[in-house]
């Protein structure tokens, strides 16, 4: 073995056993307990047809995304709407079968005022849109995680949307000193103040998706959080198809509460167990 081999070995083996370390520690740091249902006991196939049999409407905003495109992957193969509306900054090329429920606006995010009509008349909205600083710098960041959502949210309730469904991110606090929690935080806030008729807030941890294209950032977090899971932690991270399922069976459900939110931990509860 050659030198520069013996030394990534070393390097290595370094690096998993502080992953293991810091893995075990985190376990100690768990999601509080998950929401309440009323109707947790209830088979979900009866859900999804009593549902189905009212004809709601819903929209997705973020579909060209990861979960987004999961989302609408999850909703369309479950059938629980009537109609869904993809409302984005450009048409999408849908893989399959053309959907005859399936409905596409293309809406000018700067100028969202003049595309209310996208957002009437859904009984359910989803939103999956963000960016990130690096992609956009700190103020398109804000514009996108923080205005447009916001300006969405507030067409949508005035549209007739009673239900809005919320990605956001584990760790979202409105007094945080870190901009991109500080962001997410506030505009659950200032959605939660429009007074949909339910709110649900999803808070994951890092989202698990195979890309097609390969990092090495992305293989150091699969390593990482492969390992918080053998020591038994789910609050960290959770699959991105968790977090689709979670947000279309919980659209199902009724919690005690009018405004909910889900740590990492109940979504990937509540993702599981709608795979079975």
């Amino acid at each position: 073995m050659n030198p520069l081999e013996t030394t990534l070995g070393k390097v290595t083996g370094l690096f998993t056993v502080a992953i293991v370390v810091i893995a075990a520690l985190l376990a100690y740091f768990d999601d509080p307990e998950p929401v309440k249902y009323n109707s947790m006991a209830e088979d979900m196939e009866t859900l999804e047809e009593n549902f189905r049999q009212q004809n709601k409407s819903c929209f997705i905003l973020g579909a060209s995304g990861e979960t987004g495109r999961r989302l609408l992957q999850e909703l369309l193969e479950r059938n629980i709407f009537s109609k869904i509306t993809l409302i984005g900054r450009r048409q999408l090329t849908l893989e399959g079968q053309a959907h005859e429920n399936l409905v596409q606006e293309v809406v000018d995010f700067e100028k969202l005022d003049d595309y209310a009509a996208a957002f009437q008349g859904h009984d359910v909205g989803y939103c999956c849109l963000g960016t990130t600083r690096a992609k956009a710098g700190a103020d398109g960041f804000v514009r996108v995680d923080h205005d447009y959502v916001l300006k969405s949210a507030e067409l949508a309730k005035t549209g007739g949307c009673t239900q809005f469904h919320l990605e956001s991110s584990r760790g979202a606090d409105k007094n945080s000193n870190f901009l991109y929690l500080k962001v997410k935080g506030q505009v659950e806030a200032d959605i939660e103040a429009l007074g949909f008729d339910r709110y649900a807030i999803y808070r994951p941890g890092v989202l698990l998706v195979d890309r097609q294209e390969k990092r090495p950032a992305e293989w150091l977090a699969r390593t990482f959080f492969s390992a918080c899971s053998a020591v038994g932690s789910t609050s960290m991270s959770v699959p991105i198809q968790e977090v689709a399922k979670a947000m279309v069976s919980n659209t199902l459900l009724r919690p005690e509460q009018k405004t909910e939110i889900l740590e990492n931990k109940a979504i990937a509860s509540l993702g599981k167990s709608a795979g079975k």
